[in-house]
């Protein structure tokens, strides 16, 4: 009884492991924008830009510093000899040791409004480093929707092919048969044998094919080799293929808004307009002020050390003023290259629209031709079936030779295949546009 139990557990524990390991496509989704590497460079590379603002944002406040020097100074040929003034008595010695200690402070009172634009040109670094992110986001989800969609279609050609083979089968053990009664030739039965090789071949071809898809999910997915993984197995029915498909204006229009690498291009030419501005300020004057407070005391006087450094005391205020006159072009130069930038922003947000246009437009060229394809294969699928089965009849009772049999055969293979991927394409293409239009990839 015991022992029951533990194969019962042991059988329960492999049936949740096994199915632990199967994926929809929310959850490879969710688990690749969680685990992908270039999606977490991205996101490092967002809390640089964060760290890049708080930077510019630490510029508008003073700079504090402190410092000390400690110095040993001797001269062994000093003669004697010894003072007095205002901070004591001094005498002379071989070895004297000295130190100073000071604050020192420094504002940037008004650099021709440099500090604010640099703030706000973090912000701009910071929105495209997020937008950026979301567009690796975007590219991940896409790849992951095309390879799912693979190895389920992948997975229903290994159906197909496999009930081909199944008939491939049954042909040859009947053509057996009628080789041993004298009704037919050895040579048909070795094209029936290749036939049946032949189909073998194509049921190991298309189960390699799901492995491959699956394995270049799981490279996306970040998942090691040995891990073991399947996809959920998904019913996706005929009428799928055919649904209304939303124009192409009407995508594109939706994506101008929603789409992040739109949104980026945009951001990039007002970063170009901003770095003009900034450019130009260098022309402008810079006004600063700058503030420090120190003491020093030396081991010749014969005051106290606290003494010392209440005597030598000192306080200084001051403000500059700095003026650009001659910069060897270099600002100019500047303005020159933040305005070229700038041009060369709008032509990519142009260029960068155009190349959205292109993709939208494509899968919509796709899906329809698919969607048409489809009702094409179906047809011709029903028509290959019934034209299979009267030359099955036919080849039974003499009519048909062993040529026209199997020309027949790979005929309704060509249109179940056909059928398959017209299927697929048009269903991963229907998601593709929806996903362009701002909705979530959902199968």
């Amino acid at each position: 009884m015991v022992k029951k139990l533990i194969l019962f557990s042991l059988a329960c524990c492999t049936s949740c492991l096994t199915q632990a390991q199967t994926w929809n496509l929310r959850q490879c989704i969710d688990y690749a924008l969680e685990n992908n590497i270039s999606l977490q460079q991205s996101k490092i590379q967002q809390k640089q830009s964060e760290t890049e603002l708080l930077s510019s944002k630490a510029q508008m406040f003073p700079s504090l510093s402190f410092s000390t020097s400690q110095n040993v100074n001797n001269s062994p040929w000093v003669e004697s000899f010894s003072y007095t003034d205002g901070t004591g008595s001094m005498k002379s010695s071989s070895t004297t040791y000295s130190g100073s200690y000071g604050l020192n402070a420094n504002w940037t009172v008004w650099n021709g409004g440099k500090r604010k634009m640099n703030i706000e040109a973090s912000e701009i670094s910071l929105e495209q480093a997020e937008l950026q992110t979301e567009q690796s986001a975007n590219s991940i989800q896409e790849q992951i929707l095309q390879y799912y969609v693979q190895i389920l279609y992948a997975k229903e050609a290994v159906k197909v092919n496999e009930e081909i083979l199944k008939t491939a089968i049954t042909q040859r053990d009947r053509a057996k048969e009628r080789v041993e009664v004298g009704d037919l030739s050895k040579a048909d039965l070795a094209q029936f044998e290749a036939q049946v090789a032949q189909n073998q071949y194509s049921v190991t071809s298309s189960k390699t094919a799901v492995e491959r898809y699956k394995m270049q999910l799981k490279q996306l997915l970040e998942l090691t080799g040995s891990t073991d993984f399947d996809i959920a197995t998904l019913e996706v029915a005929d009428e799928r293929a055919l649904e209304l498909l939303p124009t192409v204006a009407t995508v594109y229009e939706n994506a101008l808004t929603n789409r992040p690498e739109i949104r980026n291009s945009q951001l990039s030419i007002d970063a170009a307009n901003l770095n003009i501005d900034i450019a130009k300020a260098g022309k402008l004057p810079t006004i600063s002020m700058n503030a420090s407070a120190g003491t020093n005391s030396n081991s010749a006087n014969s005051y106290a050390f606290t003494k010392q450094l209440k005597n030598n005391w000192n306080n200084m205020i001051g403000l500059s003023v700095s003026v650009p006159i001659l910069s060897q072009r270099q600002n100019r130069s500047a303005v020159e290259r933040a305005k070229y930038q700038y041009q060369i922003s709008q032509l990519n947000m142009q260029d960068q629209q155009k190349s959205l246009y292109n993709t939208i437009e494509g899968y919509w060229l796709d899906a329809t031709n698919a969607q048409a394809e489809f009702q094409s294969a179906t047809a011709s699928l029903a028509s290959s079936q019934q034209s299979y089965d009267l030359l099955n009849e036919q080849f039974n009772v003499g009519l048909k030779n062993i040529a026209e049999l199997l020309d027949g055969k790979n005929s309704l293979l060509q249109a179940a295949q056909n059928k398959l991927q017209s299927k697929y394409t048009a269903i991963m293409d229907q998601q593709l546009l929806k996903f362009y239009a701002g909705e979530p990839i959902n199968l």
